[in-house]
């Protein structure tokens, strides 16, 4: 604490002494806080090399703006084996790249679930077994293919993908169709009905989305996520608005395509809340891969979760990723689950908050905080902190609550370690036990030895 006195009475200010500024407030002193963090511990000399470098505000400026200015248009639906090239035996999964003696139970029962969808095995435990001979058997990650894909995230080649490309720059990313809530395959669930619906979605739903697109044309995501900040959603964990917009575009469409399962098609994504979560991804991924490959550029490009380890990747450090132990989500847990049930945090669903989507624009979506606990203040001060360690504030995604100030997009590695903030995401909690699927909601952060181990890597280059 020191003594100011610059300017007519005399002030206390308080840096980063919490206990002392309240003891000071009960004694109605005047008082100026300043709100201060000590960089994250070991980042120094690193930390000075990054921000020395003379291309990096440059290359900043170039990696966001390419971020920002991209335009995400739903442009197709179509089989993975098609737009991925996958063949018989090989899986994309979540997050970094991971191998079956290292994957979750989650992974494990996802992986499990896709074998016996493709025809690969007869029952979970004959699945296990090839999964873990690896005979066969090829694992990928799914951004190293263009694709996201929530929680688990495993696509295999029979499923079908929703196609994003950028109008701006070109680029084109995937995701996989939303099955719903519960027990599911992208939260390790397996089960007949799990697999029954998986070979419907093949059968009906991708071929008969596939055919309304070709008539109503591509979706503009980027407007129809922005309209959706503006009635609640965050687009992540919360998408009843996106979803309702999007079936307001698409609903003529697929009753002109498809008459005769056009019923059961609105049926299905008019029941689920979350279907327009995977277009939101790929339009987030297609936006963020934007901003890749720019030297000198500490900004964030990716942030994905295999339900074992968290990492990132940078625009400036191509593909490499940067890794940390997974952490389990606190939040909210559904039926007679707990904290004991829950798996590490798992998906490539943070490619929104990399964007400035999910846990960056809560405070778009106050009724967010029902589904991951906390109070509306917390999801206010959720996307308020996101500005310390953000390069820019979206132009098109924008927060009422805030006086329409645009969301805190592009994670700057520098920023980060500066403050010692690390992002806030939002997410679904899935069970640590392959089979179990989703037992709750809530709130992460991720390893700060991610974002340190990139910072070396930048003040190394």
């Amino acid at each position: 604490m020191t003594l100011s006195m610059l300017y007519g009475e005399p002030r206390v200010i308080t840096v980063g002494a919490q206990v002392l500024g309240e003891a000071l407030d009960l004694q109605a002193v005047p008082r100026c806080e300043v709100d201060w963090r000590p960089p994250l511990p070991g980042t120094a000399a690193a930390l000075a090399r990054v921000l020395a470098d003379p291309r990096r505000e440059s290359a900043n400026a170039t990696a966001v703006g390419r971020m920002l200015a991209a335009r995400p248009m739903l442009t197709g639906v179509r089989p993975a084996h098609a737009v991925l090239g996958l063949r018989a035996g090989e899986f994309l999964h979540a997050g970094p790249p991971i191998t079956w003696e290292r994957a979750s139970g989650p992974m494990r029962g996802a992986l499990a679930g896709a074998m016996l969808f493709e025809g690969l095995a007869g029952t979970p435990e004959e699945a296990e077994r090839r999964l873990a001979s690896g005979a066969g058997i090829g694992l990928d990650s799914c951004h190293h293919h263009r694709t996201v894909g929530p929680m688990a995230g495993v696509v295999s080649p029979s499923m079908w993908m929703l196609e994003v490309t950028d109008a701006e720059h070109g680029g084109t990313a995937y995701c996989s169709l939303n099955e719903g809530l519960g027990k599911v395959l992208r939260y390790g669930a397996y089960g007949p009905e799990v697999i029954e619906r998986l070979r419907w979605m093949g059968e009906v739903l991708g071929p008969v989305l596939a055919a309304a697109l070709e008539r109503c044309g591509p979706l503009d995501l980027r407007t129809l996520i922005a309209q959706a900040l503006q009635m609640g959603d965050e687009l992540h964990n919360r998408n009843r608005a996106a979803t309702s917009l999007l079936v307001r575009e698409i609903a003529p469409a697929i009753v002109e395509a498809a008459p005769d399962h056009a019923a059961e098609v609105l049926r299905f994504i008019n029941g689920n809340d979350h279907f327009f979560l995977n277009a939101g991804m790929a339009a987030a991924k297609v936006s963020a891969d934007a901003a890749r490959d720019v030297p000198g550029s500490s900004l964030v490009v990716a942030m994905a979760r295999n339900g074992t380890d968290f990492g990132i990747q940078v625009s400036g450090l191509g593909d490499r990723w940067f890794t940390g132990p997974a952490g389990v989500p606190d939040g909210l847990y559904l039926g007679g689950y707990g904290p004991d049930d829950a798996n590490a945090d798992i998906g490539d669903s943070t490619i929104t908050e990399t964007t400035g989507l999910g846990g960056f624009a809560m405070a778009a979506a106050p009724a967010i905080v029902r589904f991951v606990g906390g109070e509306v203040s917390d999801a206010v001060a959720a996307t308020t902190t996101m500005y310390e360690i953000t390069m820019a504030e979206h132009p098109a995604y924008q927060i009422p609550g805030l006086g329409f100030r645009g969301t805190p997009a592009g994670i700057d590695v520098a920023l980060v370690a500066r403050t010692g903030s690390l992002p806030v995401v939002n997410t679904g909690i899935a069970g640590r036990i392959a089979g179990t699927g989703q037992v709750g909601a809530g709130l992460v952060r991720p390893p700060a030895e991610a974002f340190t181990a990139a910072l070396d890597a930048l003040a190394g280059g």
